[in-house]
């Protein structure tokens, strides 16, 4: 098998995604989807001018002086009529400044006898904050195929919306495979271990904004395991272990006994080595991911969250930063490595210290590491401070 190297294979996998239909969802449900459309604005924010603190709405001009009390605007409830020369208007925060005025005079710069208050100079524009200062009507406020945090959709609130059009999630079905393999609470037999890593697959895709149907562990038969893929239902098929060439690796010889149309046979890297991908008879994607929960999320960073965000039109990414290694680190082999690593931040910048003991197997390592490193097929030895592409990794 031709080992590809990570670049090509996440182009590959790419070039199959089908970005799914759309469907519109309440804006308070919206957190996590995707746009599928632009949101602009159908009007100025403010839609008029605004006072931006508690004082008294003056004409610039009339300042310093004695003015003559002749109304109140409050939030929600403005001042009816135009503002005379020496004139002011009790304002609150928020309030529209009243026509004919064009300065807010704080509360505590002025004094007030009676029906007159005495302000002091104030320049034009004084703590007003303009119609359409925040954004103009018609203008693109969030651009489609962004994802909605709620930042984003406090600005779409305030575009009026109520609703919005996103893509609708991938639904992605997930099984293991393995005689080896037993899920909590149950009691594990003399050989057998508990799955931690398609759970783990389960939480991250959750959380990449595909909707996961999870099947229970496949036996070890082929029969089984064809009938797993035949009934798995999601536009995205994702399997853990049985993914190599070994006696008991079924997956890739039920996926062919499907109609299996490979793209990848396999990768140039470590962890992830026997990671496979392909179209099955129906369309269905298939990813095929290695059993060692290492191996498997982090293949499943670098292609399975590209190709969910594909499917959901977002930039397919992965997003790299740069660190700085804390430590010497030796000469890579033929294989490109994405090394489980510990970012920290030091005088302003980041820097990156990998864990010695990156096999696999160790979900422990995994748990701590908030990042990865990767190192191209035969790089060479590098020193401390040396820059270093990295990987962060979501934590909470």
């Amino acid at each position: 098998m031709k080992l590809l190297p990570v670049i090509e294979v996440r182009a590959r996998i790419l070039a199959e995604a089908i970005v799914l239909p759309h469907e519109p969802v309440a804006i308070a449900q919206s957190v996590g989807r995707v746009l599928a459309e632009d949101v602009t604005a159908v009007r100025d924010q403010p839609p008029f001018a605004a006072s931006a603190m508690d004082g008294w709405a003056v004409r610039s001009g009339d300042a310093p002086g004695v003015l003559r009390i002749v109304g109140e605007s409050a939030a929600g409830h403005g001042f009816v009529g135009a503002v005379q020369s020496g004139e002011a208007v009790r304002i609150f925060t928020g309030a529209s400044v009243p026509a004919g005025c064009d300065a807010v005079v704080i509360q505590e710069d002025a004094t007030r006898e009676g029906e007159t208050v005495a302000v002091p100079a104030v320049a034009s524009g004084n703590h007003v904050r303009p119609a359409g200062g925040d954004f103009k009507a018609g203008q693109t406020l969030l651009a489609k195929g962004l994802r909605i945090d709620p930042w984003r959709l406090s600005l779409a609130a305030a575009a009026g919306r109520g609703e919005l059009r996103v893509t609708r999630r991938p639904r992605v079905a997930l099984f293991s495979t393995g005689e080896e393999i037993i899920e909590a609470p149950a009691i594990p037999g003399p050989f057998q271990i508990y799955d931690s890593g398609s759970r783990a697959l389960e939480a991250l895709i959750s959380g990449w904004g595909a909707e996961v149907v999870r099947a229970r562990p496949v036996r070890d038969t082929m029969e089984a395991t064809i009938q797993a893929l035949r009934d798995a239902d999601g536009d995205l098929v994702v399997t853990v272990g049985g993914a190599s060439v070994g006696d008991h690796d079924l997956v890739r010889g039920a996926a062919e006994a499907l109609g299996l149309q490979l793209k990848v046979a396999s990768v140039n890297v470590r962890p992830g080595k026997p990671t496979f991908f392909g179209l099955l008879s129906d369309g269905r994607r298939l990813l095929g991911l290695p059993g060692n929960p290492a191996s498997a999320m982090v293949c499943a960073e670098l292609f399975l969250r590209p190709l969910i965000n594909a499917c959901l039109g977002a930039d397919a990414g992965p997003r790299m930063i740069q660190a700085r290694l804390d430590a010497p680190l030796g000469a890579n082999g033929p294989r490109e490595h994405w090394m489980r690593a510990q970012l920290n931040h030091v005088d302003g910048l980041v820097t990156a210290r990998p864990y010695r003991d990156q096999d696999s197997s160790l979900v422990s390592v995994f748990a701590a590491s908030d990042a990865l490193l990767v190192r191209l097929a035969g790089a060479p030895a590098l020193s401390a401070g040396d820059v270093v592409d990295v990987l962060p990794l979501a934590r909470a």
